[in-house]
């Protein structure tokens, strides 16, 4: 297996960035989440995505130099057009008027719009609740998951993400979609011709398949509870916004790369003392987490919280290097030698 520095991985994907125009705010904001992702062992949105990313820069589908126009609408609820940045860039911006807002009002709401695919929403929670915040944040996306009682997809794989402080420096963090499995995931089986996990995926007649190049949605998880976290989400981004929703989304990769997707973002930050003091509230998050994790375990594996399996990956990829395979090595090899930039594997 093919393994890279993260380091490294984040200088290659910076300096490609910047061969395609993207201003410093957005191509640290897209470089660091895909290399942050990446490191927590997240790699369905991690940097396999960085050639996407990088040809719709060059294709015109997202802006490489956004505009951002911030508007406070309260006191403590704000909207962002985004200008059609990388939902990445769109998504930190978004943040930080979070947490102005929560500073002052003890919570902050931004609504984005014109935004675009943002990868793993956990990279800007994160960014919040390490700065001792709760986070949550959410996106749209094209129709992927099956209606509940339905043939087809209406709503996304909408992801929904929470994170929150504790004395540990990690924090909390649940990162999930409403699906059993990720798109990308899907993908990622449609590039090695592995079969999928029986009862994740349907096919064009809403079948169950485990054949990636079959499948056409993604099964919800619990039925019509996936599916309803699923409607939750679109009404928060898309109807929300007023940007689009449902099926009227274009398809992340089966659109034309010069049609802009209008996506929609959500975030929600609170301040951590709104009730009680922060010092009590990070202390409890602290308890909490290990009385979790010292449940007893049903099998050798022990009990862990949302997070915690990125977090042991975080520590074995810091010291061991991040696993890309060989597709992707050949993909990043070509772009470096393309935009003339340094791509260093470990030996």
């Amino acid at each position: 297996m093919n393994r890279i520095s993260y380091q490294n991985l984040i200088n290659y994907s910076k300096n490609v960035l910047h061969c395609v125009g993207l201003d410093d705010f957005s191509l640290n904001a897209v470089a660091n989440s895909l290399c942050e992702t990446s490191l927590r062992g997240v790699d369905s949105h991690g940097i396999r995505l960085l050639p996407h990313y990088v040809n719709s820069a060059v294709t015109g589908r997202k802006n490489p130099n956004p505009k951002f126009v911030f508007q406070n609408n309260f006191p403590s609820l704000g909207h962002l057009n985004a200008d059609n940045a990388f939902g990445h860039a769109a998504g930190f911006k978004a943040i930080d008027k979070c947490v102005e807002m929560a500073t002052q009002q003890g919570v902050g709401i931004v609504s984005v719009s014109n935004s675009s695919h943002p990868g793993a929403m956990a990279s800007m929670a994160l960014k919040a609740a390490r700065m001792g915040y709760l986070a949550f944040a959410f996106t749209n996306a094209d129709s992927l998951v099956q209606s509940f009682n339905g043939k087809r997809a209406y709503f996304g794989s909408n992801p929904i993400c929470m994170a929150a402080p504790r004395e540990e420096c990690d924090p909390y963090c649940l990162d999930m979609a409403p699906s059993v499995i990720s798109w990308n995931k899907v993908r990622m089986h449609k590039s090695s011709d592995d079969p999928l996990p029986n009862g994740v995926t349907v096919d064009e007649f809403g079948l169950p398949t485990n054949e990636a190049s079959l499948a056409k949605a993604l099964i919800p998880i619990g039925g019509y509870k996936g599916y309803g976290l699923a409607s939750m989400v679109e009404i928060l981004c898309g109807v929300y916004s007023g940007m689009r929703f449902g099926r009227s989304i274009p398809s992340m990769f089966g659109a034309e790369m010069t049609e802009q997707r209008k996506l929609a973002q959500f975030y929600i930050v609170l301040r951590s003392d709104g009730v009680v003091p922060k010092e009590v509230f990070i202390k409890a998050m602290q308890q909490m987490s290990d009385e979790v994790r010292a449940e007893p375990p049903f099998s050798d594996l022990p009990v862990m919280l949302p997070g915690d399996r990125e977090i042991l990956e975080t520590q074995n990829r810091l010291k061991n290097g991040i696993p890309l395979d060989d597709e992707t090595v050949i993909i990043l090899k070509d772009m470096a030698k393309k935009y003339n930039v340094s791509f260093e594997l470990l030996d």
